[in-house]
């Protein structure tokens, strides 16, 4: 009996003990580096890309080196326009460039020096992009790209709003980065899509959440000097600005001249009917006249030609591309037609230099939000600028918005 009694204290110990004493775990961070990812990959690593090099990307260019070429902004009589300042990853040039314009406009014409919110434009495109693909049916595009005279469109429905107020920048980003948030957005209304799920509101909705998620959400109110705003209350009130004063200038030759016409690329989403199509003579006359008259222009066109060098910021168009003679309303209508140029990029003409050399040709000064005027050293004065040729501009710039004053002989022409 005692004997018996031994065994069961003992096993009662023993489970005792071991109830005590359960085995406890935690999430720990898996170590960097280390002798098999530090030695033992990075050789494998090493053998493979000399088995299986990438070749360089090769892109020909015109040499510009040792050309005399006017790439200093001090040599440029210019207007007043905020410092370049970067797009990021993403694809939002029309914004930025005509953003940049509208704050030279408003400085031109109140003297007023302000930083207005691009994102708030982004923002509200993007939701007129939605509400447009469900009323369509998908039958609309949905991309990154847009053009100038969307500002217009989204100033006059949803009004302006100052940087300070909204800058779309969350989670500690420096830069703009919309890669994931449109893929997000892509994403979901090819399900729509599929789905046949054209609930409007829901969708808005569905897109906003998104836009948020990435962008942070636009204020319905904000306090500039003192004084609460709307963005419809800035715009009107405080920026003075109507959107209804700029107007597009656009000159190809697959549309009648003198007549308003659609500007058939892929960015022109909504099938905007409001170009004013010109000859390109009056076109040239129109650019020229106005920066020398004080007024700037949001202009768009084809940046990826072997003239336009990112070395040297300059744009140039060859001789074995096209004698300068021969650029005509033929010639430019060639490259648009055959898919050469392109309605690549939008920038901010905000300068010229008058007959450079001797020439009889000017040369204009470009503000750029993209990557590829940031090539140079960051501390240099034409760090986000470029430089370019009239013969580059007559060639390959498609169109431009503006101030209707600044081309009231051309308007003249339409009826």
């Amino acid at each position: 009996m005692k004997r018996i009694l031994l065994i069961v204290s003992v096993l009662f110990i023993g489970t005792s003990l071991f109830a005590q004493t359960k085995d406890k775990g935690k999430l720990i961070e898996v170590p960097k580096g280390g002798f098999y990812d530090d030695v033992v990959l990075k050789d494998v690593k090493k053998v493979d890309d000399s088995l299986t090099k990438t070749p360089p990307k090769m892109k020909f260019l015109m040499d510009q080196a040792g050309m005399d070429l006017p790439d200093s902004i001090a040599l440029y009589t210019r207007q007043w326009a905020n410092p370049s300042i970067s797009q990021g990853n993403t694809g939002t040039c029309w914004d930025f460039s005509t953003t940049s314009f509208y704050e030279t406009e408003i400085y031109r014409q109140y003297g007023k020096k302000v930083k207005l919110s691009e994102m708030y434009n982004v923002y509200w495109e993007y939701v007129e992009k939605a509400k447009r693909y469900v009323r369509e049916r998908g039958n609309s595009e949905f991309g990154e790209g847009s053009e100038g005279n969307a500002l217009a469109r989204l100033a006059g429905q949803y009004g302006l709003m100052p940087e300070s107020a909204y800058n779309g920048l969350i989670g500690g980003h420096t830069y703009h980065t919309h890669a994931a948030m449109f893929d997000e957005m892509n994403a979901y209304l090819q399900t729509v899509k599929k789905d046949n799920a054209w609930n409007e509101a829901q969708v808005v909705a569905t897109i906003r959440d998104i836009l948020k998620h990435y962008l942070g959400e636009p204020p319905l109110k904000f306090t500039v000097e003192g004084k609460d705003y709307t963005p419809v209350s800035y715009m009107k009130n405080y920026l003075k600005l109507n959107p209804d004063n700029f107007v597009e200038i656009l000159s190809y030759k697959q549309k009648p001249y003198w007549e308003k016409v659609e500007y058939e690329v892929t960015d022109n989403w909504w099938h905007s009917k409001d170009y004013y199509n010109v000859p390109l003579d009056d076109f040239m006359k129109a650019i020229k006249q106005a920066i020398r008259d004080g007024y700037t222009l949001s202009i768009g066109g084809d940046v990826s030609e072997p003239g336009f060098s990112r070395y040297t910021q300059c744009a140039i168009v060859p001789d074995f591309d096209i004698p300068s003679a021969w650029i005509n309303d033929d010639a430019r209508q060639f490259r648009f037609s055959n898919q050469t140029t392109t309605d690549d990029h939008g920038m901010h003409l905000i300068g010229y230099l008058e007959n450079y050399k001797g020439s009889g040709k000017d040369w204009f000064l470009i503000k750029d939000s993209s990557s590829g005027s940031r090539n140079n050293n960051p501390n240099s004065s034409k760090f986000g600028y470029y430089f370019f040729s009239e013969d580059y501009i007559k060639l390959k710039m498609m169109g431009f918005t503006i101030h209707k004053d600044a081309v009231a002989n051309l308007l003249k022409n339409f009826k």
